[in-house]
C-alpha cells in the first residue's frame, strides 16, 4: 500500500472548458435531446456558475467536516461553542422548515418532463410553469403534494446499448445526467461488483475504492489510471480514511493501514460483516451485521487501537454511522436510529419513524437527516426537552440508499441523494429543490466528496464515476 504524498493536481481538475458565448441555457441540451444545429441557446453551463471565485486550500476550507463522517456544515450557520445540538427553537430559526414553507415555489419541486414548456434563466436553473402545494400533517410533519402528476426524466435504455432508433426525438434522456451546475468528468472501471467505499486520505494523491469483489483499487489522481489493487480475504463492507489511516471493513475484522508510516494492522472480532465506520478524535466506531457497534480507542503510546466497548441495542445490521454535536448516531436495518453519548457511550434515545432499513444518516447544522428504503428522507431536530423529532419528510416513489453533502460555488449546501431506481438526485437545501439528476446502470451505494467541487459515485456494477460542480475551485 505504498502511497506517495504529493500536492494533488488531479487530472480531473484540469478538464475545464472555455467560457460560453451566450447566457441562455438550452433546456433540451440539458436533457440531452437538442436537435438544433447550430442552436441559438447555450450548450453548456451558465458563466455565472463558472466564474465564481472560490478558495479551497483544504478540506476544512471547503466548508466540509471530515467527509468520512458524512457530516457537513452550512458556513452561514452560527454554531454553538459547546458543540451541542441546539434545543432553543428561536436559536434554530435561522434555518427552520417554516422558513422553507415561505419559499413554497421551490420546496419539493422536481425536474419536469422535458416535453413541458420550461424557462431557462441565466443562472442555469430550471423553473417549471406548474406549481406544487404542500400539506402539513396533524403531527406537524410537512410533506409535498403535486398539483399535477409530472413525468420524470428517464434514461433511455436503448441509448445505453446504442440501439435507440429515435435519436434526438426520443422522449427519454440520452445522457448520464440532466440538470445544471455539474458535469461528468470520467468513469473509472476495474471493479466487477458493488462499490461499497470510496476514500481520499489526507496528503495523498491517490483515490481508494473498496468493493464486494474482495479488492481495493488505488487510483492515481494525476493520471486517472488504476495504480494498483489489493486482494482481500472477504467482501469490503465499507472503507473510510482519517488522517494518514485507511480503514477497511471486512467480515469479522477491520484492516487498517497507516499510509505515512507504512504500517498495517488488523482489528479482529468474531461479530460478522462490518458495514459502517466513523472516526471521532481517538475513537473508531464500527457497525456490524448483528446490530452491535464496536468502539476502539487509540492508545497514545503505541498509536494502536484497543477495543473499549461494544454498544448494543440494534436488532439489525448497523448500516450507517455519523458523529455530530458530541453524539454518535446509528442507522440500522431494524428501521430505527439510535443516539449515543460519546462520553458515556450510552444510548440516549431511539428514534422511531422509518418503517424499513435506515440506510444513511448525516448531520447538517442542528439537523439530522436520515434515509430509508421506506421511500422517505426525514429531517430531525431537537425539541426543547433535548429529544429529536421529525420536522420534515420528503417522500418519493423509491427507496433512498445513500446521502452525502457538498457546497456549490456560492457556498450553498447541496444534498446528494441516491435512490434505488438507479438515480442520484441533487437537492438544494433547505428548499429540497431538485437541481439535477444522475443516471446509472445499477444503484449507487456510496457517494464521496473532495475539495474543488469534486464528488464520486460508486454503483452496483463496480463503476466509479467522477463528477464536478461547475465553478467550484476555479477563478475567473
Amino acid at each position: 500500500m505504498d502511497v506517495k504524498a504529493a500536492r494533488r493536481i488531479s487530472v480531473f481538475k484540469r478538464l475545464e472548458g472555455g467560457q460560453p458565448v451566450r447566457n441562455i441555457v438550452c433546456a433540451y441540451w440539458l436533457a440531452g435531446r437538442c436537435n438544433q444545429g447550430p442552436c441559438r441557446f447555450m450548450h453548456r453551463e451558465s458563466p455565472a456558475l463558472q466564474t465564481k471565485q472560490t478558495h479551497s486550500a483544504s478540506r476544512e476550507d471547503s466548508g466540509c467536516l471530515q467527509s468520512s463522517k458524512r457530516s457537513w456544515r452550512n458556513p452561514n450557520y452560527d454554531y454553538p461553542k459547546n458543540g451541542t445540538v441546539l434545543t432553543d427553537r428561536r436559536a434554530r430559526s435561522k434555518l427552520t422548515i417554516d422558513e422553507v414553507a415561505q419559499q413554497e415555489v421551490q420546496v419539493g419541486r422536481e425536474i419536469d418532463c422535458m416535453d413541458q414548456e420550461m424557462a431557462i434563466i441565466s443562472t442555469g436553473s430550471i423553473h417549471s410553469q406548474q406549481t406544487l402545494r404542500k400539506t402539513v400533517t396533524a403531527e406537524g410533519v410537512r410533506s409535498e403534494s403535486k398539483s399535477i402528476k409530472k413525468c420524470q426524466p428517464r434514461l433511455c435504455k436503448y441509448w445505453v446499448t446504442g440501439s435507440c432508433v429515435h435519436g434526438d426525438k426520443c422522449k427519454d434522456v440520452h445522457s448520464w445526467f440532466c440538470g445544471s451546475g455539474f458535469t461528468l468528468l470520467t468513469k473509472l472501471e476495474g471493479h466487477i461488483k458493488t462499490i461499497t467505499g470510496i476514500a481520499l486520505p489526507s496528503g495523498s494523491d491517490k483515490l481508494y475504492s473498496g468493493s464486494k469483489d474482495k479488492s481495493i483499487r488505488i487510483w492515481d489522481c494525476n493520471s486517472g489510471q488504476c495504480a494498483g489493487a489489493v486482494d482481500l480475504d472477504g467482501e469490503v463492507g465499507c472503507l473510510i480514511s482519517e488522517g494518514p489511516w485507511l480503514f477497511v471493513g471486512l467480515p469479522n475484522a477491520i484492516k487498517a493501514w497507516n499510509l505515512q508510516a507504512q504500517t498495517e494492522l488488523s482489528l479482529s472480532e468474531p461479530v460478522g460483516q462490518i458495514y459502517s465506520m466513523v472516526m471521532d478524535n481517538d475513537m473508531l466506531f464500527a457497525g456490524v451485521e448483528g446490530g452491535t457497534i464496536l468502539a476502539w480507542k487509540f492508545c497514545t503510546e503505541t498509536n494502536i487501537p484497543e477495543l473499549a466497548a461494544m454498544l448494543k441495542g440494534h436488532s439489525g445490521a448497523v448500516c450507517s454511522l455519523v458523529v455530530g454535536a458530541n453524539r454518535l448516531y446509528s442507522g440500522s436495518s431494524d428501521s430505527t436510529i439510535r443516539m449515543w453519548d460519546l462520553e458515556t457511550l450510552q444510548c440516549m434515545q431511539t428514534l422511531h419513524g422509518h418503517t424499513r432499513d435506515v440506510t444513511s444518516v448525516i448531520c447538517w447544522d442542528s439537523y439530522l437527516l436520515s434515509a430509508s428504503l421506506d421511500m422517505t428522507l426525514k429531517v430531525w431536530a431537537a425539541t426543547e426537552s433535548g429529544n429529536l423529532e421529525v420536522v420534515y419528510e420528503l417522500k418519493k416513489e423509491c427507496g433512498v440508499v445513500a446521502l452525502c453533502g457538498i457546497h456549490d460555488a456560492e457556498a450553498q449546501p447541496i444534498l446528494l441523494c441516491s435512490y434505488n431506481d438507479n438515480t442520484v438526485r441533487l437537492y438544494d437545501l433547505p428548499s429540497f429543490f431538485e437541481r439535477g439528476r444522475i443516471f446509472t446502470m445499477r444503484e449507487v451505494q456510496v457517494i464521496q466528496i473532495d475539495i474543488g467541487g469534486l464528488f464520486f459515485t460508486g454503483d452496483a456494477t463496480g463503476q466509479l464515476s467522477v463528477w464536478k460542480l461547475l465553478g467550484v475551485g476555479t477563478t475567473s
